[in-house]
């Protein structure tokens, strides 16, 4: 085996090629099932792939490596490539868990999809540290990202051209943004796009006039998060429910889980699981 057991592929992943691997992970579907008849997080051993939402990658791969530090003959993959890799990775079986970082739709749910909330999220508004702006209201928010408000002084900034950074059709982050802000309306066409949260925050730090969205967790001293609303994106608000921009992080699954995959949900879920997801930056759902 070797010393690095948790494989990162590209958030570009396409579809297409969990698809190639659809009948390998089947094939393992039947020991998941008798490696985990116990439901418990000992002595696993087996494969299990996950993907999905760049937001919940890495919180994905944090537990993987605890689970795996402590299960020897235990293997798991952890993909990205967005939230729409994830239904689809699940509802083919390419991967026994899809991560989606937005609620499942109704159309999703009568494919047999069955969602388990793992952690909660803010959406942070980010601008650059040098931007003096510091509160937006949620309709200055949808007015930049329509088009309709071009300058940052007419929103109480510097007189200059604001740059508007978004996230790529199929990202969960981006349908809850569409959601939570936009009314679903389009995004302006001239918004650069990034293909992760990760990506759309080191943008926003390299311009000074930039505006992005990005999950809670990638919050660091080269973005300024502005208020909402009046309301700090905190965790604390987050869980409070005060802060409004907030989605979950899911696992999907085929049908109920079972397998490792639920070994692996039943995990994330636990005290020790939970203690991860918070220490990484998401928000526990443990009370």
């Amino acid at each position: 085996m070797k010393s690095c057991r948790v494989r990162k592929i590209t958030s570009f992943l396409l579809v297409g090629l969990l698809l190639l691997g659809a009948a390998l992970v089947s094939g393992c579907s039947k020991k998941d099932a008798s490696d985990t008849a116990k439901n418990n997080t000992s002595g696993l051993t087996g494969t299990l792939t996950i993907a999905g939402s760049t937001s919940v990658q890495p919180f994905s791969e944090v537990l993987a490596e605890k689970l795996m530090a402590s299960n020897k003959g235990l293997q798991i993959n952890v993909q990205g490539g967005g939230s729409s890799v994830g239904v689809e990775a699940a509802i083919s079986g390419a991967a026994g868990l899809g991560s989606v970082s937005r609620a499942l739709t109704a159309d999703e749910k009568s494919k047999g999809l069955v969602d388990t909330i793992i952690a909660l999220d803010g959406i942070a508004i980010v601008v650059h540290p040098s931007n003096t702006v510091k509160a937006l209201k949620t309709e200055d928010i949808m007015n930049i990202y329509l088009g309709n408000v071009k300058n940052w002084k007419d929103v109480g900034g510097p007189d200059s051209l604001i740059t508007v950074v978004s996230r790529e059709d199929g990202s969960g982050t981006r349908e809850a943004f569409t959601s939570l802000v936009m009314n679903k309306k389009d995004i302006i066409k001239t918004a650069i796009i990034q293909n992760s949260t990760g990506a759309v925050a080191t943008t926003v730090a390299g311009d000074n006039n930039a505006i992005g969205y990005v999950s809670l967790s990638s919050i660091s001293q080269k973005v300024k998060a502005v208020y909402i609303d009046g309301t700090a994106p905190t965790e604390a608000n987050v869980k409070a429910g005060s802060y409004k921009l907030q989605r979950p992080f899911t696992y999907v699954t085929k049908g109920a889980p079972t397998g490792l995959s639920k070994a692996f949900i039943d995990f994330v879920l636990s005290p020790e699981g939970q203690k991860i997801i918070v220490d990484e930056g998401a928000v526990s759902i443990s009370k």
